[in-house]
């Protein structure tokens, strides 16, 4: 059989590969192709042939999609990410398609990054690594504030939420948290509140939630004036948390106190590849790279050697459970067999 695998960069090439050496039989005769292209109704073709799919967070899963890759054959959707907001899943569910997802990846990975923005933002390493390498030693502009007793609050109390809260704690930091869906390993850390009393009080704001109905553009005009004033910003989760015009507002007011995100909501035609040659007509993107208290990085918090090699072993773990027709514990519908778990109408899985 063969499995198309969409949007391929090198280290996709490297750790799928070696997990494939251990963990495939080879006598399955499985046939790895790569496509650097993003799956979509055009490059669906490219995929004739195939049982499987291979997709990333950007693909295009939709319900076209789905039914152009089930008439060509292809029978499994594999994401080799966690979020699964692109994929329409009630049409993968009448089409009879297996999808799975890899649920959890060194959650430490992502949070580490997230510490690692509210560290550079509040005390401007950025700008100071620039100015020492022209000679500028002034440190006008770069003051910042002790973390240590200062109130952060993380919207999402998932693996990646909780991670995130433990390394708080260890600066001292007084820990709030909004979750529908309370985790009792985050309350070893901090306290649960209502979102308005987080955004009220806190200094730092973290979102760590998935992308869903509810949850798109929580952060809006109504949310975000109710930050504390000068208050913080971070987002390495989904850029559709954040409603980009409505943060641009707060900053040009000053209300914000500044932003750093790893996601945007319109980070699927520009992420993952190099546009430094190109003109980017992206103006809400472009603004925001104006800000001088605005971070921005390309969806990179996962990126390290631990994730990549988890990722690609749930992957290939979860097309093994596929090609054996086993229960998939990371399946997210339920095929006529019922061998997969429909989660679409349970318990959102936090990030």
């Amino acid at each position: 059989m063969q499995l198309a695998v969409f949007s391929t960069k090198p280290y996709d090439k490297k750790y799928l590969t070696s997990v494939r050496a251990t963990e495939l039989d080879i006598s399955a005769g499985i046939e790895i192709i790569y496509h650097e292209f993003a799956l979509s109704l055009d490059t669906v073709p490219l995929a004739k042939g195939a049982t499987a799919v291979c997709v990333f967070v950007n693909d295009d899963v939709g319900t076209e999609v789905l039914e152009s890759l089930h008439a060509s054959g292809v029978r499994a959707i594999l994401l080799r990410c966690a979020g699964y907001n692109n994929v329409d899943l009630q049409t993968a569910q009448r089409l009879g398609l297996f999808v799975a997802n890899v649920p959890s990846y060194s959650p430490e990975a992502v949070a580490e990054f997230a510490v690692s923005l509210i560290q550079t933002l509040n005390r401007n390493t950025h700008r100071a690594y620039n100015r020492v390498r022209e000679g500028n030693f002034n440190l006008d502009g770069l003051l910042g504030r002790t973390l240590h007793g200062k109130t952060v609050g993380v919207v999402g109390t998932g693996r990646i939420g909780v991670a995130f809260a433990r390394i708080m704690h260890g600066f001292g930091c007084h820990l709030l948290a909004y979750d529908p869906f309370e985790n009792d390993d985050f309350k070893k850390y901090g306290t649960y509140t209502d979102l308005d009393t987080l955004l009220l009080e806190s200094d730092f704001v973290s979102l760590h939630c998935p992308l869903m109905d509810k949850t798109r553009h929580i952060m809006n005009e109504e949310t975000l004036s109710k930050m504390k004033k000068g208050a913080m910003l971070i987002n390495t989760s989904r850029g559709g948390l954040i409603k980009t015009k409505a943060v641009i507002a707060a900053l040009k007011s000053k209300h914000l106190g500044g932003l750093a995100l790893d996601v945007y909501e319109g980070e699927s035609t520009l992420f993952y590849n190099d546009h430094s040659g190109h003109i980017i007509d992206d103006d809400e993107l472009m603004r925001l790279t104006t800000f001088h208290n605005v971070l921005v990085c390309g969806h990179q918090a996962f990126f390290t050697q631990e994730a990549l090699s988890e990722i690609a072993d749930g992957t290939i773990r979860n097309l093994c459970d596929y090609l054996h027709k086993r229960q998939c514990t990371h399946g997210l519908v339920q095929d006529q067999a019922g061998l997969t778990l429909a989660r679409r109408d349970s318990v959102p899985i936090r990030l």
